[in-house]
């Protein structure tokens, strides 16, 4: 955990990050980014990266899986010029660009330095031959390798023999060329459990490398034009990507700025440190209150203590009820405060948020991203759920079962042998129905558990079925063409509002 401690401890020492569009942006240059990933390296813990341009943003407007897989990246960095006007237009102004296509040649450069052993995923097999060949030309010490998988959706991959290949490679770093989301998708799935303790998505980088793709010219890439030489080399197919994603992200930014950005007036008070009181349940929990400016003036003088609370190491539970105005910057205070917190094995839980925090959540589209306790009873219901550990299943004494939680490629390994110890020790004949209703959120894993939990059930002679799906279950169901699959098979006599009985033989 020290480890983990002192990098979100460096990381909270530089200036506050800033969420665009519901995307926190960390508030670093591409050299103080290398030195991010470096220490991710030699902390030997798994961590992932993203390079967020446009595009990511107006994807994640409409995928909730992406959106929170940007939301919980380690370093989220700033690759695109019309975003470095946006931060500066919000009053919290990112210093620089930091492109994967320029980040990736430094952090090579630093590999055959350091002796870091890359791994290349994704692409065309003739860019991954002619990309490492430039490579070790230019480096001929340094330890890369490339495997292109056939390609595939992403839940049809074979999964268990790329993740093999690159286990059986011990890689530093994994640098992902799927293109977006897939790349991340597949980032969000693996990552635990590769080894590798930095993982990137990169995109076309290995065809820049490979001399594949051209460039913009570096007075087009500072100017914000670089999208323009990118157009014209293939119209056809980005002319209609790149208009969508202009309105998306221009109506959106609109309405971001004008709710966040138009009150910006003085810096804030300090956050008041509430001791903890036997009242609630203090003794695993730090207590703060916020003041009533969350902005980025605020944050800068310490509204919100982000070293005092990691250095307490404990779930913090965030006063939020005399907040009247936050601004993007704020926004990007909570998340990356979330994402800290969580890095060393702890929560974050808005307690009592008013109504400007529960606005701002919902315009950034994050309102189901934090653990938010309205009252006291509530506070204490949630804490008390999470010291019993919450268990991924429910059955009543009817025999009634139910998936509960989250469905994540970190939840996903515990649900599967429950859900399988179940069904070895039920009664059900032909057909069994998983009521979904408590379930918050799924990601791919979770989609992927499903679908071999249903050819499981069929080599125990079952019918496995699922209901009552959620909208952000639902959201990511329809992004893998598979919501009319699950409700085709879903039993037309269970109602998402009746409780879960068995099905009869």
């Amino acid at each position: 955990m020290t480890n983990s401690v002192n990098l979100a401890a460096n990381m909270a020492s530089v200036k506050p990050p800033i969420a665009i569009l519901g995307v926190p942006f960390d508030n670093v240059t591409t050299a103080t980014a290398l030195d991010a990933l470096e220490q991710m390296l030699t902390s030997g813990k798994p961590h992932y990266a993203v390079t967020a341009n446009i595009d990511f943003l107006s994807q994640a407007r409409n995928d909730v899986e992406l959106r929170r897989i940007l939301f919980d990246a380690h370093l989220v960095l700033c690759d695109g010029t019309p975003l470095l006007w946006a931060s500066r237009l919000l009053g919290n102004p990112l210093p620089e660009r930091v492109a994967g296509s320029d980040l990736v040649p430094r952090l090579i450069e630093r590999a055959a330095a350091k002796n870091y052993r890359l791994f290349f995923l994704g692409s065309t097999e003739i860019a991954g031959t002619r990309g490492l060949a430039n490579l070790k030309e230019r480096y001929p010490t340094l330890e890369v390798f490339h495997y292109s998988p056939p390609f595939n959706k992403l839940l049809e991959m074979d999964h268990e023999a790329i993740v093999e290949r690159i286990r059986e490679a011990k890689p530093d770093v994994l640098l992902v060329c799927f293109g977006c989301p897939k790349q991340e998708k597949w980032i969000a799935m693996h990552y635990r459990d590769l080894g590798v303790p930095v993982a990137i998505g990169v995109g076309a980088t290995l065809d820049f490398i490979a001399g594949h793709v051209r460039r913009a010219p570096v007075w087009m890439q500072r100017s914000g034009l670089e999208w323009v030489f990118r157009l014209l080399q293939e119209p056809k197919r980005l002319f209609r990507r790149y208009a969508q994603d202009v309105f998306i992200f221009s109506s959106g930014f609109a309405s971001q700025w004008w709710s966040l950005q138009k009150l910006r007036t003085h810096p804030g008070s300090p956050a008041e440190v509430l001791q903890p009181s036997s009242a609630n349940n203090g003794a695993d929990t730090s207590h703060f209150k916020l003041p009533a400016r969350l902005d980025y003036p605020a944050l800068v003088t310490g509204a919100l203590p982000i070293q005092e609370i990691l250095n307490r190491g404990l779930t913090c539970i965030l006063d939020s009820s005399a907040v009247d105005f936050i601004d993007s910057s704020g926004i990007g205070g909570l998340v990356g405060l979330h994402k800290k917190l969580r890095s060393i094995g702890c929560e974050l839980i808005v307690f009592r948020p008013a109504k400007a925090i529960r606005q701002a959540l919902k315009l950034m589209r994050l309102q189901d991203f934090f653990q938010v306790c309205e009252s006291e009873r509530e506070l204490q219901s949630w804490l008390e759920r999470v010291r019993e550990g919450e268990p991924a299943l429910r059955q009543s004494h009817d025999g009634s079962f139910a998936w509960k939680g989250e469905v994540t490629a970190a939840t996903a390994n515990r649900v599967r042998e429950e859900t399988l110890a179940f069904l070895d020790r039920s009664n059900f004949h032909h057909t069994l129905t998983i009521n979904m209703l408590d379930v918050r959120f799924i990601d791919s894993s979770g989609l992927g558990l499903m679908l071999k939990l249903k050819k499981e059930a069929s080599h125990r002679g079952l019918t496995l079925r699922f209901s009552g799906f959620q909208p952000a279950v639902r959201n990511v169901l329809r992004l893998a063409h598979l919501e009319k699959f699950f409700e085709s098979d879903a039993d037309p006599r269970l109602r998402v509002n009746q409780t879960l009985t068995p099905v009869p033989a």
